[in-house]
């Protein structure tokens, strides 16, 4: 017999594409992950991995593996899931892909989550609006916080959740400006923003290269905590969502300036996988979307 731990542990080497990172993942070590991974290959007769110094791919019957080890991993979370559901309670770990930008709205969704289903534990990753998708389709996260205009919907529902609108975080020293102040003059100040890679990074570049602009970029991060707190330190500005912070607050130090010319926006949505049945802790989280409009 195939054991559920074999394949979750091959899902992790799919996923990783390196056997170190895949065994701290599992909390196993490395020499004991190779071993199970050996053993499974020996059990269906198939190489399953490529073998050379490093990792080097799967092989085609183990690609096939993998697609399949997923379904039944997820079709296993799902009867416990079920089983427990029919006994009138929902609960479950709920694995939300993230991107920094939504971070703070779904702390809130969360809790409205929590209000109506309390023994759902929730587990929030921050990730690339492209991580999402690829782990939405791979089955390792439940549901992803995303950009509604860069995730398909083929095979994937999508609920509208609210607009991404931007304002300038500036240390106060930088300017006596109080009102809206347009793009134009952001490109004056030194800036902290996202990695390149990061939809919302380049969602700004797009903005300041329509407007012929080459802003003065001083620092760069995968979120938004250090580019924050450079804005209250004084050293750069920031363009950070407007949802991130009215759930804050202003910080010490700092103003906040919306940003106009032009009045930009963003669909952020929630996407999930359209699966029959349904995760019943997917459903309850898209229930609380629901209840939201």
């Amino acid at each position: 017999m195939i054991e559920l731990r074999d394949l979750e542990l091959l899902s992790a080497l799919a996923r990783h594409r390196h056997f170190a990172k895949a065994a701290e993942d599992c909390g196993i070590s490395q020499p004991a992950f190779s071993m199970r991974i050996r053993n499974l290959e020996d059990r269906l007769g198939v190489s399953i991995v490529k073998r050379a110094n490093r990792f080097q791919g799967l092989t085609e019957e183990g690609e096939m593996i993998v697609r399949r080890a997923r379904r039944i991993l997820l079709d296993t979370k799902a009867l416990e899931q079920e089983v427990l559901a029919v006994k009138g309670e929902i609960t479950g770990t709920l694995v939300l892909g993230v991107i920094p930008t939504a971070l703070a709205f779904t702390g809130r969704l969360i809790r409205r989550l929590h209000q109506a289903h309390p023994k759902i534990v929730p587990r929030i990753d921050s990730m690339s609006s492209a991580t999402i998708q690829t782990r939405l389709d791979e089955g390792t996260i439940d549901a992803g916080v995303t950009y509604g205009d860069s995730i398909g919907t083929d095979l994937r529902s999508v609920q509208p959740l609210y607009e991404e609108t931007y304002v300038l975080l500036i240390p106060e020293h930088m300017t006596s400006e109080t009102g809206p102040i347009p793009w134009a003059r952001v490109a004056e100040f030194p800036l902290s923003m996202l990695e390149p890679q990061m939809q919302n990074r380049r969602i700004l570049d797009r903005i300041f290269a329509e407007l012929g602009l080459h802003p003065q970029v001083v620092a760069e991060s995968s979120g938004f905590t250090a580019s924050m707190v450079m804005a209250r330190e004084g050293l750069a500005a920031t363009v950070v969502p407007r949802v991130l912070v009215r759930a804050l607050g202003t910080l010490k130090g700092t103003r906040v300036l919306p940003l106009i010319e032009p009045d930009v926006s963003k669909p952020i949505c929630l996407a999930t996988l359209t699966r029959d049945p349904e995760l019943p802790t997917v459903a309850a989280l898209r229930r609380v979307v629901t209840s939201l409009r």
